[in-house]
């Protein structure tokens, strides 16, 4: 089939190289000049893609990235992976809807088109049916078929790939299910119909819900441990020992990338502005969440003015890790950046480590031996924002005169204290 995945980040251009490799003629549509010339040379800018991999369905020629409209023409499936980012705090479909223009000029009688892009239950059916049928003429689900099938990429897992992670798929009607259905099944190992588009909208939210839920509860658990003198760390070990009833989650310095601190806020918008009614422990999961930061930085505050009897102000920081989990160089929404950014607005100078993020973004200071003259025993404080496997963490207990570990990786000493 003539495969069109319109969108090519983190979402897309897995789903565009699998579709090849599958045996499908594949059109990587990529509005963004640089970034479709950048593939065209066989360079991937996804940390999970390889550029070996993408050299070799291009000379193969089953897959070709384009920033001309013009390629969509005569596409059996079109696949919508393109960003639903927040603006002023409220969901924006901005990119959902020009990406269903676009494809209306070339939508053709027994044409597939699927939305993965995350969204409020409601926006296949209500927006971009619409949009559809408005610029083609036809009607879905008699002419062409529409669905829903959301995606569940987790930049860096090794584990858990585009592949074999089971995919929900959904469909306006049983004869569009069908075939979503048959398209996924090409590329993934197993495929799980939902009963309708909204159900499938929603389990994505949820899924996200659930863990920002969750996360919040563990951070603010931290805080009220933190003040009774009660090692949280210890205790969440305890607890996992149930076998039954319980799952482990962990605090940390708040919670970042392209899901978590978005989706929730799509669903409990949708709800208030649809129907008037609160999604209450959303809002407050949120609340707790995007005050994690301002507590690392007073937690960090404190323990210069006890230790050292210092304020911020002045003082030398190295903060390890800017991007939102460890193995990646996503820093979307970062809750790291954010704890940096205050630091340097209350005047600490802060210099920022992460092996992942692209050169000249950031400092690279050895743990020892610096060329730069630098090292760890050079600086007032560290904190530990993102442990990568990079990071000697042995080392970095031996020589740091404070360290505030804001993820529980390094075990407690004098010098060094767990959020």
């Amino acid at each position: 089939m003539h495969i069109c995945v319109l969108g090519q980040g983190y979402v897309g251009l897995p789903l565009a190289l699998s579709a090849a490799e599958a045996g499908h003629v594949v059109t990587g549509y990529e509005p963004d000049r640089e970034r479709c010339g950048k593939l065209a040379s066989g360079m991937s800018y996804v940390e999970d893609i390889p550029s070996d991999r993408l050299k070799a369905v291009l000379s193969s020629g089953a897959y070709r990235p384009s920033s001309d409209p013009k390629d969509l023409k005569g596409f059996d499936v079109a696949v919508i992976t393109v960003p639903t980012p927040l603006t002023d705090r409220a969901p924006d479909l901005t990119c959902v809807r020009e990406a269903g223009r676009t494809l209306a000029m070339w939508l053709e009688p027994g044409a597939t088109v699927v939305l993965e892009s995350t969204t409020h239950p409601g926006t296949t059916r209500d927006v971009l049916i619409p949009l559809l049928e408005e610029g083609c003429g036809l009607i879905a689900g008699r002419d062409f078929h529409v669905g829903f099938s959301p995606e569940r990429i987790d930049p860096g897992n090794a584990d858990w790939r585009l592949e074999n992670t089971p995919k929900i798929v959904a469909g306006l009607t049983d004869a569009c299910l069908q075939r979503v259905k048959t398209f996924y099944d090409s590329v993934t190992d197993v495929t799980v119909p939902a009963s309708g588009l909204e159900e499938a909208e929603l389990a994505k939210v949820f899924e996200n819900t659930y863990r920002h839920v969750n996360i919040a509860l563990v951070n603010e658990l931290s805080r009220m441990a933190h003040t009774l003198g009660v090692d949280v760390w210890h205790t969440l070990e305890l607890a996992a020992t149930k076998p039954f009833g319980f799952t482990k989650f962990l605090p940390g310095p708040g919670v970042g990338g392209h899901c978590l601190p978005i989706d929730p806020v799509y669903l409990s918008h949708h709800v208030k502005a649809r129907h008037g009614q609160t999604f209450r422990l959303i809002e407050l999961a949120q609340d707790i969440n995007e005050s994690q930061p301002d507590y690392v930085v007073r937690r960090l505050q404190d323990a210069l003015s006890s230790r050292f009897r210092r304020s911020v102000h002045g003082a030398r920081i190295l903060a390890l890790g800017a991007a939102y989990k460890p193995g990646t160089s996503d820093a979307r929404q970062s809750p790291a950046v954010q704890v940096i950014d205050r630091l340097r607005a209350m005047g600490a100078e802060v210099v920022v480590v992460d092996p992942h993020l692209p050169e000249g973004s950031c400092r690279h200071i050895p743990f020892a031996g610096a060329a730069s003259g630098e090292s760890v025993a050079d600086f007032d404080a560290v904190v530990l924002l993102t442990p990568h496997a990079e990071f000697d963490l042995a080392q970095l207990a031996d020589e740091a005169a404070y360290v505030l570990d804001t993820r529980g990786a390094m075990a407690p000493a004098p010098h060094v204290e767990r959020l």
